[in-house]
């Protein structure tokens, strides 16, 4: 079953929301995610916000020894991004297969009660807003280096053996390959949480060919060593 995208505006942003906890997960706001759901709480979770306007909150559980932690917080992040489920099919053996598409990054305010084993937020997007301005990835034109990032991904997923149609990847507009790239290359949590809390693209992109390039020092690999 296909539901089709409904604008979202700050008026129908949630006061409370569902949140799914995932270590490695990132969602960003235009991006798509797929996931399959089992655990009986989470089932809950998803068979709730289908009757509450679709949305849930994708955010991660924080490593041990990260500094941006929320204080006395037993798991979360302080920023996570709102989903609408935008597809969803009932698998079997009970499980169900969604896509979540990005709407709006937000704040962890406040933790509320659960409710059937699930874990509640009050979301704060005011910082966020403008993650509701653009109306699609593929306007979103805004790399001050384009072809260093690129170079810069190409060598990389030689570096970690990573099979992509690299032509394909070049051809899509700048909002579009940044997403792809945050949401899909394999970075620690750490990673995945900095590249969910820039400002905008233009700073994504500079962060993502920073992490590609980090890469080659990390592993005392030159990037000059590695063939594209």
């Amino acid at each position: 079953m296909v539901d089709r995208l409904r604008n979202t505006t700050v008026e129908t942003l949630p006061t409370d929301l569902a949140v799914f906890p995932l270590p490695g997960a990132l969602l960003l706001p235009g991006g798509q995610m797929p996931l399959n759901i089992f655990e009986p709480r989470y089932l809950n979770m998803i068979e709730d916000a289908l009757g509450r306007g679709r949305l849930i909150g994708m955010i991660q559980p924080f490593a041990e020894k990260d500094e941006r932690q929320i204080p006395n917080s037993t798991a979360l992040y302080e920023v996570g991004c709102i989903g609408r489920i935008i597809q969803f099919t009932e698998a079997g053996g009970g499980r169900y297969v969604i896509t979540l598409q990005g709407v709006c990054r937000f704040r962890v305010a406040e933790e509320l009660a659960s409710i059937d084993g699930y874990r509640r937020i009050r979301p704060d997007c005011t910082p966020y807003l403008s993650d509701l301005e653009v109306e699609t990835l593929a306007s979103d034109d805004a790399l001050e280096d384009r072809e260093s990032l690129l170079a810069a991904m190409s060598r990389y997923f030689v570096l970690k053996g990573i099979e992509a149609d690299i032509e394909s990847i070049k051809d899509a507009p700048d909002g579009v390959l940044v997403t792809s790239l945050a949401m899909s290359c394999p970075f620690d949590p750490g990673e995945k949480q900095a590249l969910l809390e820039c400002a905008n693209t233009l700073e994504r992109g500079r962060l993502l060919t920073s992490m590609f390039e980090f890469a080659f020092h990390e592993t005392g690999t030159p990037s000059s060593d590695v063939r594209q």
